[in-house]
């Protein structure tokens, strides 16, 4: 189960030239689109004549062309003309809510007149040239609470990713979880350790040794549905760690935008935000790949887990100290999706 009243990441705007882009969210089969006045416009990924996929046409001058017999589709639902056919009793196809905003497409599944373009979360790096931002995309056949629970609980890096930013360290410091309303925030500090192989990377693209001993923390905060943005970073010790003046840490923002495509299967948008040296585009690309290569050691386990747990849906499974702000973060979902359904049962 998953909320649909509120916003989750579609897509991002380069998917979307020439366009159009089908994708399923939450369950729901959609196809994304620019009208002819640049917006972006979803609807149901369904023609009205022969349920072929919208998706499949093409965009002609800001409408919507089934690429099936040609029918012309507007984005408020209304079908606008087709070939040799008069088209005023064509049934409304469905319309999500949808935004562009922080260099990323924005789709509420849900009720469309509940939708408040203002609940879309505020995120600083994507509008300041004083940071830099690359990311990606993965899809992963896993339930979007896999994902959550492997980013609130980053014990798995010492394991998962022993040759990039694993290292036995994280294991010794446990970590301590708060919550604040529906934010839960896990947070993990390390002192005077040596980097692991990409913070040792990092520091040398910001200028500084990788061969002294630094203070490492990592800030996990989960905000509802489904985001997870994780402060990272490293600064030679002695200096503050977290707290530490720019010009001795190097520093970013792991970005998580995890959006549902069904009940075990995501859609994964990452990508990492920093404040150094956001000009150095060679910097961003080689973050990037090295991100990419990381993100890509999760896939197996978290595809490999959610085969095990469809086959033995029986089983209780542990819960231990490391897993607690996963748990709360389930928490906090379980109440959206507990409101919603109170929310169908009073207007049924």
């Amino acid at each position: 189960m998953f909320p649909k009243n509120t916003w989750y990441v579609a897509c991002t705007p380069d998917e979307l030239a020439p366009g159009p882009l089908g994708r399923q969210i939450c369950g729901e089969s959609m196809v994304f689109y620019r009208n002819g006045s640049g917006q972006v416009a979803a609807l149901e990924d369904f023609c009205p004549h022969r349920g072929a996929p919208l998706s499949l046409g093409r965009v002609v001058d800001g409408q919507l062309v089934c690429g099936y017999h040609g029918l012309v589709m507007g984005c408020d639902g209304k079908v606008q003309s087709m070939p040799g056919q008069r088209v005023a009793s064509f049934p409304l196809t469905r319309t999500f809510a949808c935004v562009e905003r922080h260099g990323f497409i924005w789709v509420w599944p849900g009720e469309q007149a509940l939708a408040e373009p203002g609940q879309i979360p505020h995120l600083e790096w994507a509008n300041n040239p004083q940071w830099a931002y690359g990311g990606g995309l993965y899809e992963i056949a896993c339930d979007y609470r896999l994902m959550i629970d492997n980013l609130m609980d980053l014990t798995h890096e010492t394991y998962v990713h022993a040759s990039s930013i694993g290292q036995k360290e994280i294991d010794e410091a446990l970590p301590t979880t708060t919550v604040n309303g529906d934010e839960v925030v896990t947070a993990r500090h390390m002192h005077n350790i040596m980097a692991p192989p990409f913070w040792r990377q990092a520091l040398r693209g910001n200028g500084l040794a990788d061969d002294v001993p630094v203070d490492r923390w990592q800030i996990c905060r989960f905000t509802p549905p489904s985001h997870v943005m994780i402060e990272v970073g490293v600064a030679h010790a002695g200096l503050g760690g977290y707290d530490a003046p720019d010009a001795h840490k190097a520093a970013s923002i792991v970005v998580d935008f995890i959006t549902p495509r069904t009940e075990t299967s995501i859609w994964y948008f990452w990508g990492m935000a920093r404040r150094f040296r956001p000009e150095d585009q060679a910097l961003t690309d080689t973050i990037r790949e090295g991100q990419g290569r990381i993100f890509s050691e999760d896939l197996e386990m978290l595809e490999r887990q959610q085969r095990n747990l469809s086959a033995h849906p029986e089983r209780r499974l542990l819960k231990l100290k490391i897993d607690v702000g996963g748990v709360r973060a389930r928490q906090v979902i379980d109440r959206m999706i507990d409101a919603e359904n109170n929310l169908i049962a009073r207007t049924a």
